[in-house]
């Protein structure tokens, strides 16, 4: 098992990590999850050995691993850039981390022919990489870092340099190259639907700490923030004063009062953020809510309908650009806690 204790980290005098600490088992696949220049990418190379942290400890099944230099780690690297040698052969650039680990030349062909097996690539071995199209590239950078048997594998935006449709085929692969090799993985990325088909768990870092981890299916269930809400855009965000209800607490907004399902403690009039989920939102003639409707995108199963007051709902019908519809909840709005002065609402992106 991985363990990372307490990491502290600055850049240019600013604060980027601030006490980080988690543990990755064998099998589990961890993703990072996080805005551009929240530390991502910074902490997966503080725990490979490439840079160091002002304070903190990095484990390895109870071993101590901070001060050993990154190549004595034993933790493979997969990146965006996909970092391969353009001057060798697939199968050259698999082997590379073997010859330097000073495997035998049989038992380096026998692990190459294992690995490009399990990537899909079996045939590739004479092909330069050059010749290859960003995905195929992509797949010699994953068997290359799977070829030693890496006690960790650490992805940082693997995926980000290709086209959409790319991208979605070669992330259902990697999910079943990761399952089947049953190594411990941390994969960093900004995409959260990424992070969604990926993870087995994953951790949000704002502001130098992680604000939220869990399952994929908890963490967008209960965001358990106004920020991470925000982040994960999972629905639209209303910001109001709390005030007690006959049967649960309500939220007045500018739209009208709601109830609010509401596990927290609040003093009458705080100001709370809640979040609105886009599919407990229904047409209903004489609803409480009522708006002009400016924009319809259809999404597969539903039209993704977004209003002049800000709110976005699922419909199952496409309303016209400039209609005035009325809707009602279905659902209690869901807590977010306490919202900072100055905080707005919004639709889901």
């Amino acid at each position: 098992m991985l363990e990372v204790i307490n990491i502290h980290k600055t850049y240019e005098g600013q604060l980027l990590l601030e006490g980080i600490s988690f543990t990755v088992t064998p099998g589990e696949t961890v993703c990072l999850l996080g805005p551009s220049g929240s530390g991502k990418s910074t902490l997966l190379r503080i725990i490979a050995g490439l840079e160091e942290a002002e304070e903190g400890r990095v484990y390895w099944e109870r071993e101590n691993i901070t001060d050993v230099p990154p190549h004595r780690r034993r933790m493979g690297m997969v990146f965006q850039d996909y970092a391969l040698f353009p001057h060798l052969t697939v199968a050259e650039n698999v082997a590379f981390g073997l010859r330097m680990q000073g495997w035998s030349p049989q038992d380096q062909q026998e692990r190459v022919r294992e690995v490009l097996e399990l990537v899909r690539l079996t045939g590739f071995e004479a092909r330069r990489v050059t010749d290859l199209s960003g995905g195929e590239q992509q797949r010699v950078a994953l068997a290359r870092a799977l070829a030693p048997r890496p006690r960790v594998l650490m992805l940082d935006e693997p995926l980000g340099a290709l086209d959409r449709a790319l991208r979605e085929e070669l992330l259902e692969e990697l999910r079943e190259i990761l399952r089947s090799s049953d190594v411990a993985a941390i994969y960093v990325t900004h995409d959260q639907e990424e992070a969604a088909a990926i993870a087995d768990r994953v951790l949000i870092l704002h502001g130098g700490r992680i604000v939220r981890q869990g399952t994929p299916y908890e963490v967008w269930s209960d965001p358990g923030s106004l920020w991470v809400a925000q982040f994960l855009g999972v629905g639209n965000i209303l910001i109001g004063k709390w005030r007690p209800g006959t049967d649960s607490s309500l939220l007045e907004t500018e739209l009208g009062v709601f109830p609010l399902a509401c596990s927290h403690s609040h003093r009458y009039g705080e100001l709370v953020g809640a979040l609105l989920r886009p599919s407990a939102v229904v047409e209903s003639p004489g609803g409480p809510i009522r708006s002009r409707v400016t924009d319809v995108l259809f999404q597969r199963e539903h039209f993704k309908v977004c209003l002049e007051n800000g709110l976005c709902a699922f419909l199952s019908r496409p309303p016209g650009v400039g209609e005035v519809i009325t809707l009602r909840l279905t659902a209690p709005l869901q807590c977010l806690g306490p919202a900072p002065a100055g905080s707005k609402g919004g639709g889901i992106r």
